[in-house]
């Protein structure tokens, strides 16, 4: 069974120019949590701290049988990317309009949290309508095939 958490919100409100797959350093807790599908990356954005890429605002719930070992729920967590990958980034977010977004949490075939960010660029509201509009046509011809 693999688990996968999705960020919604971020298909609706930017335009995906490249997509990259990063590891995530977790705590022992903070990685039962996600196999148990308990966590949130919706408010989640990447930061460029000193050449390493960090995730700033994911929610991990708390492990119930965590104890006092347990985790801070919205903690900055490190990103592991080849070299580069990141040097990539880095060159890219210095321009104007371009932020880092995570799309998808999920565990690897091997068994590791890992997640997919995007460099995206934010669209504007006419971009939203007229995705709102094709959604609807679609939604359209598919009720009149059926």
């Amino acid at each position: 069974m693999s688990v996968v958490i999705k960020n919604r919100k971020a298909n609706f409100q930017y335009e995906f120019l490249e997509e990259f797959s990063a590891g995530i350093v977790l705590t022992g807790t903070e990685i039962k949590s996600i196999r148990n599908s308990q966590a949130s990356i919706a408010e989640a954005y990447c930061k460029i701290i000193n050449n390493e890429l960090f995730i700033l605002n994911m929610h991990i719930e708390v492990y119930k049988a965590g104890s006092y070992n347990n985790h801070e729920l919205r903690r900055v967590r490190k990103l592991l990317l080849k070299r580069t990958e990141l040097n990539k980034l880095v060159k890219k977010t210095k321009d104007v309009g371009l932020t880092i977004i995570p799309t998808k949490l999920f565990i690897s075939e091997k068994g590791y949290a890992k997640i997919n960010i995007a460099l995206a660029k934010g669209k504007k509201l006419y971009d939203k309508r007229q995705d709102l509009k094709k959604k609807d046509v679609k939604r359209d011809i598919d009720r009149a095939t059926k």
